[in-house]
């Protein structure tokens, strides 16, 4: 093996690729701009190359910086997550879910208790952040699209999602091709799961997402008379694209999935 470049170099190319800048590297590693400027100099001899084209004002990372800088930075955050994980014995792993709290409260709370005795040394916290039919409960005997007409809606207030796809009431009926159904009139609530506990409760008709009333629909507790159902939104789990992660984000991808009854493909 070919004996590496020091250290020092490497950071300062990394530092001064991620900033476009041997100022700005120069305040972050706490040296002057001319120490930085050597350190980069002195790689560039070692590889042959040229890392940077100098400017006036900015330098630019070359074709060849360019290659370099993606394996440089992944190196070094790769570094940084292992030296955290041993400076910190303690570490109490945090993975940060975010997603409403309707769903939060329906699709995850539930199995958090259980989340969390296999899992001891992590801390879930679960932060305010599908298909869509028509539901009630069994006591208002619907079976027919006609029944609408005398009984109550209940609704979720979409107003800080300005979308023209979001699912409600409105949409439903263009998609059904009823124009008799009065969507403004019925029950309003803030909240999708004060929605959900309206229709349990017979209060009316919801257009609610069949991912948070699962459990319902599967024990009887609510029912979906018919349709259409409505495309909602897709719920991403979303981390960074770095070649290590956080032990505790596999972990809680594995849970979260098992949560909603999917089958977890290994990644």
């Amino acid at each position: 093996m070919k004996p590496l470049p020091s250290l020092a170099t490497l950071r300062a190319f990394e530092c001064a690729a991620r900033h476009s800048s041997f100022k700005a590297a120069a305040a972050e590693l706490r040296v002057t701009p001319t120490a930085v400027s050597h350190r980069i100099r002195a790689l560039e001899e070692v590889l042959g190359v040229e890392l940077f084209e100098r400017r006036t004002r900015q330098v630019v990372l070359t074709a060849e910086g360019h290659a370099l800088y993606p394996t440089i930075r992944d190196a070094f955050e790769s570094m940084a997550y292992a030296l955290d994980s041993v400076r910190q014995r303690e570490l109490r792993r945090v993975a940060v879910l975010s997603c409403t709290v309707a769903f939060a409260a329906r699709r995850l709370v539930p199995h958090s208790g259980a989340f969390r005795d296999a899992h001891p040394g992590l801390v879930v916290e679960p932060l305010l952040v599908d298909r869509f039919a028509p539901v009630a409960s069994p006591s208002l005997a619907l079976r027919a699209v006609e029944q609408l007409r005398e009984t109550t809606l209940v609704h979720f207030d979409w107003a800080k999602r300005a979308d023209p796809r979001r699912p409600t009431w409105s949409l439903w009926a263009q998609r059904a091709g009823i124009a008799w159904l009065d969507t403004e009139a019925g029950l309003t609530f803030s909240d999708e799961a004060q929605a959900i506990q309206a229709a349990l409760a017979g209060q009316g008709a919801a257009l609610l997402s069949t991912t948070l009333v699962a459990d319902e629909l599967a024990s009887g507790a609510l029912v979906q008379p018919f349709g259409p159902e409505l495309d909602g939104y897709r719920y991403d789990f979303v981390y960074p694209e770095r070649r290590v992660l956080p032990a505790a984000v596999p972990v809680l991808r594995a849970w979260v999935l098992e949560a909603l009854g999917l089958k977890s493909n290994a990644r």
